[in-house]
Order: structure tokens, then C-alpha cells, then sequence
């Protein structure tokens, strides 16, 4: 009996409330309505009476199974008491109906209470039933399975461990990752780093040019004076006058004029890089701020060692393999030049080789090689060489002419002359006759004599500071505007022994120097232009020109 009025009561709190009180009713309309005899009536009363309670244990588990259980027991008690009703008073039913109406009104108000205790109900009965071998149809959907419950705990625990070791799983599962991925993941770590740095560029630029640069005032260079400034120091002031020189407007200080960043830009520069003063100023003259740093640093750099193939005895492939079987690692030098090698590193000297004894080449600078290809001479022509010594450009005429027609090597200084000779000796150059004639005087004793005529002119060497250093601190302007006056004799005494009539295509002259000095350059060639009849030509290099 205990056991079907715990299923009974478990049955009614797992139904919906109008579900229970639907069954009510039809339990009640399903009672026989014949009268029992009383003897069985009182017979049901003692049969109710001696119903056995639900059990202790059940009544502590749960304090809503006993009213469901209460429920249960006046349910059966009103299968009874309907037998009684029958055989009692009138008045006595009456009152029974109105306590029946009283009680389903209850429970319906009770219903919704009732309903939001039903699932923990549910689950503490089960518990029991599962003890007491009693299952339940709704015990499947009601109630998650334990293994279900055992890995929603599991991801739970999971997210966790991810959350707290995040970092350690992903450096672990690089091994597992595939290359795609792996270079995908590379890719977008390089993508951030580039963001990061872009965006401290911009912040650094934008301090920079809103930011008023300080210049120095003559009481702080005073104190400079008393110390050594270090490099970094002054390459830092350069680079903060440059910048307030290009946005001079909005960066400059209140009360300072552009020449006195001029001025202390040239002092910086000039300590710097170890340039005389008025060297430094003349060159801030000819170039802007930003180009005369440019000049500079590119004065102080090295140039690569170039030789130049003499195709009288050698050819370039020939020489450039004997020359890496002795270690020499080595280039053609352009494009532009067939004969140019240019050496990188050696394990002999370059000037003291079986080849270079032989005449297969010779040390010469790209540079040098640049005026006698404008030059162009040819063979059979009459070419004049005014300042041959030390016999560079004079053996690469008579190469270029095949060593037909005549190339006359002239040079004021007869103990320079030695090393010329000496070196068309051994380049094996048989169409040069060397003289010592002061080239000023040439035009009037040798007029109208030559068809082509090369002027490499002495001068200050303002442009080969990194060939010879010495330069920057022995050069002065004096120097550079003497050598600029004998420039312009030796040009136009040139233009003089210049045969502008040849039948050979002549009349031309190449006008060369060393130097970056606008009064060694084009201060000449005007002068030149006001005193003869000449026009300037396309020298046919296609580098080199601005």
C-alpha cells in the first residue's frame, strides 16, 4: 500500500495542475451512485483509519511529498465518504460539496506554488524510486543523463584550463599546426609589429615638426668650446637644423634668422666631418643644406679599386679569370664601360701581378675612363692629350685608335712625364709621341693642328676628397680661383690649336676636371663662350648628366 501511494503521488506532482484536477473529477463522476448498506460504510471509515503514513525517511527528504501525500490520502477518503454522503443527512452533504468546492479552488491557487517546487520534488523522488526499483516513462527527458551531466562539468573545467592556459595550448599546438598556417600566423605577427612601429613613426614625426627647435646661443657655444663635442652630439644638432630649415616658417625660433642655422650648420659640418670652414661654406653656397650633407658623407666613403683592360694585349674575360685563379674577387664594372673590371678584394697586389707587369692592364677610375669615351677618337685621327701625366686617359686614346694615327702626350712637368712613358711602354702603345710644352702657349705654336684634343685641366680636386683626403683641410678658396684663371687659359689656347676644318669629322674637345667647384667648371666654360666661336655638344653619355 505504501509503495502504489508514493507512485500515486509522485504521478500527481510530475502532471500539469489542471491535469490533476481533471483527474479529481473523474475519479469523483466514476463512483457507482447506488447506496451502499451503512454496515460497509463504517467498514470503509475503519478500512480508511487504518491506512498505513507514509514513511519517516520519505517525509525528511522531501516536506512536499507528505502534502502531496495528504492530498493522495484525502482522495481516497472521499471515494468513502461518498458511500457516507450518500446515506447522510441533507445538510450533512451540502456542507461536504462546499468543502470539496473550497478544496479544488485551493488547489488551483496552489497549483502555480506547487509547480515551481516540482522539479527539485522530482528529483529528490527519483532518487528514491531509482532505491525502491520504480521508473518513471518521464525520468529519460526530465532529468539529464549522469554520463551528459559528467561532460557539460567536463567543458566547463575545459574553458577554464583554456582560459588559464590559453598561451601554453597554443605554443604546444605549433608542432600540430600546419605550414600554411604556421607562415599565415608568422604573417600576421609581422603585420602587427609593422602597425606598432607605423604608429610610433607617426607620433615621433608629429613631435618633430610641431616641436620649435633651440638653436644654440653664443654663451652655450662659448661653454662648447671648452669641451669636445661628441659625434653624435653634432650629427644630432645637423639633423634638427635641417629639419627647421625645411619648415623654416613654422619651426624656426622667434628672433633668429635663417643665416644663423646657416652659419652654425657649416660650423657643425665642418667639425665634423674635419673640412675647413670656408670650404664648407663654399660648398653650403653651391648645394642646398640636405645636398652638401649628401656631398659630404659621400666624399668620406671608399671607392672600389677599377681596372681598366688594355685590349692591345688582353681581353676582359681572359684577364678576369687569370686574375680569380690568384684570389681576386671581382666584377665587370658597368654596363657602360667593355673594358672596366671592378675589384672587390685580393690576396696580391693589384699593381705588382704577372698581368698587370705584362700590360694587360691598368689602374684607372671609372671617372677617368668617362672623358675619353666622350672624347671618341678614332683610328687615323691627329689627338692631343694637354695634360697627359701619369698616362691613364693617353693610353686608352691610343687603345680606342688601335694604335693608328698619332696621339701627342703633353705635360708641363718633365719628371711626371717619366711615369707616362714607363706606362705606354708597358701597354705596349706605339702611335704617342710626350712632350713638355706649357699648354698656354700650344694654341699659337701648334694652331689649327689637331682634329680631337683632351683637356683633364689641373685643378683644386674638390670632387676626389675620398681619393685624397688632404684636401679638405689644404684646399682654400684662393687655390680653387687660381686654378680656375689657368683653366680658362688652357681652354682657350685649346679652342686655338683646334682644327675646326678636319675632313675626318674633328673639331671636337673635351673640357675635364677633378673638382665640384662652380668657378673651376661652368664659370670657364662661359668665359670660354664669350671668347670663341664654339657651342657646347651632347657628350653621348647617357650617365653621369644631369
Amino acid at each position: 500500500m505504501g509503495r502504489s501511494l508514493r507512485s500515486g503521488r509522485q504521478l500527481k506532482s510530475l502532471s500539469p495542475p489542471k491535469q490533476r484536477v481533471a483527474a479529481r473529477k473523474a475519479a469523483a463522476s466514476d463512483v457507482p451512485k447506488s447506496k451502499p448498506a451503512p454496515a460497509k460504510a463504517g467498514r470503509a471509515k475503519k478500512a480508511v483509519q487504518k491506512q498505513p503514513a507514509p514513511k519517516k525517511e520519505e517525509v525528511e527528504k522531501d516536506s512536499t511529498a507528505s502534502e502531496s501525500g495528504s492530498e493522495s490520502e484525502s482522495g481516497s477518503d472521499s471515494e468513502s465518504s461518498d458511500e457516507v454522503e450518500k446515506v447522510a443527512p441533507v445538510p450533512l452533504k451540502k456542507a461536504k460539496v462546499a468543502a470539496k468546492e473550497e478544496s479544488s479552488e485551493e488547489d488551483d491557487s496552489g497549483s502555480e506554488e506547487d509547480s515551481s517546487e516540482g522539479e527539485e520534488e522530482e528529483s529528490e523522488d527519483d532518487d528514491g524510486d531509482d532505491d525502491q526499483g520504480f521508473t518513471d516513462q518521464n525520468a529519460d527527458w526530465l532529468k539529464p543523463k549522469q554520463s551528459k551531466m559528467k561532460l557539460m562539468d567536463s567543458d566547463e573545467d575545459d574553458d577554464e584550463d583554456d582560459d588559464e592556459f590559453g598561451s601554453a595550448s597554443e605554443e604546444g599546438s605549433d608542432d600540430e599546426m600546419l605550414e600554411v598556417e604556421r607562415q599565415s600566423r608568422i604573417i600576421d605577427e609581422e603585420m602587427k609589429l609593422e602597425q606598432e612601429e607605423a604608429e610610433s613613426e607617426l607620433r615621433r614625426t608629429i613631435a618633430q615638426q610641431t616641436s620649435v627647435y633651440h638653436l644654440p646661443t653664443a654663451e652655450e657655444l662659448e661653454e662648447d668650446e671648452n669641451r669636445v663635442v661628441p659625434p653624435s652630439e653634432l650629427r644630432e644638432r645637423i639633423d634638427d637644423i635641417l629639419e627647421v630649415l625645411a619648415d623654416f616658417k613654422t619651426r624656426r625660433e622667434p628672433g633668429r634668422s635663417r643665416s644663423e642655422y646657416i652659419e652654425r650648420l657649416g660650423q657643425d659640418m665642418a667639425e665634423l666631418f674635419g673640412y675647413l670652414q670656408e670650404l664648407v661654406d663654399y660648398f653650403l653656397s653651391m648645394f642646398g643644406p640636405n645636398e652638401c650633407l649628401e656631398f659630404l658623407e659621400a666624399s668620406d666613403k671608399s671607392r672600389p679599386l677599377v681596372v681598366r683592360v688594355n685590349t692591345l694585349k688582353a681581353r676582359r674575360k681572359d684577364l678576369a679569370a687569370a686574375l680569380m685563379k690568384r684570389g681576386v674577387r671581382l666584377d665587370p664594372l658597368a654596363n657602360w664601360s667593355k673594358v672596366g673590371l671592378k675589384i672587390y678584394e685580393s690576396t696580391v697586389p693589384i699593381g705588382a701581378t704577372p698581368e698587370y707587369l705584362a700590360g694587360h692592364y691598368m689602374l684607372q677610375s671609372a671617372a677617368s675612363m668617362c672623358p675619353v669615351m666622350a672624347l671618341g677618337p678614332q683610328p687615323g685621327d691627329r689627338v692631343m692629350d694637354m695634360s697627359a701625366a701619369p698616362g691613364g686617359k693617353t693610353s686608352y686614346i691610343a687603345q680606342l685608335m688601335r694604335n693608328k694615327g698619332v696621339v701627342i702626350a703633353n705635360d708641363l712637368k718633365p719628371e711626371r712625364q717619366k711615369a707616362t712613358v714607363a706606362n705606354l711602354h708597358r701597354l705596349g702603345v706605339r702611335n704617342a709621341v710626350t712632350c713638355c710644352y706649357d699648354g698656354r702657349k700650344i694654341g699659337a705654336q701648334m694652331r689649327n693642328s689637331f682634329d680631337r684634343i683632351l683637356l683633364d685641366a689641373p685643378c683644386s680636386g674638390l670632387g676626389v676628397i675620398s681619393r685624397d683626403p688632404s684636401v679638405k683641410v689644404q684646399r682654400t678658396i684662393p687655390d680653387v680661383k687660381r686654378c680656375a684663371h689657368l683653366q680658362k687659359e688652357l681652354l682657350v689656347a685649346a679652342i686655338d690649336a683646334l682644327n675646326h676644318k678636319s675632313k675626318k669629322g674633328g673639331g671636337y674637345m673635351v673640357y675635364s676636371t677633378c673638382s665640384v667647384a662652380v668657378a673651376e667648371n661652368e664659370e670657364v666654360v662661359n668665359y670660354l663662350l664669350s671668347k670663341r666661336d664654339v657651342k657646347i655638344v651632347d657628350a653621348g653619355l647617357d650617365f653621369g648628366t644631369l
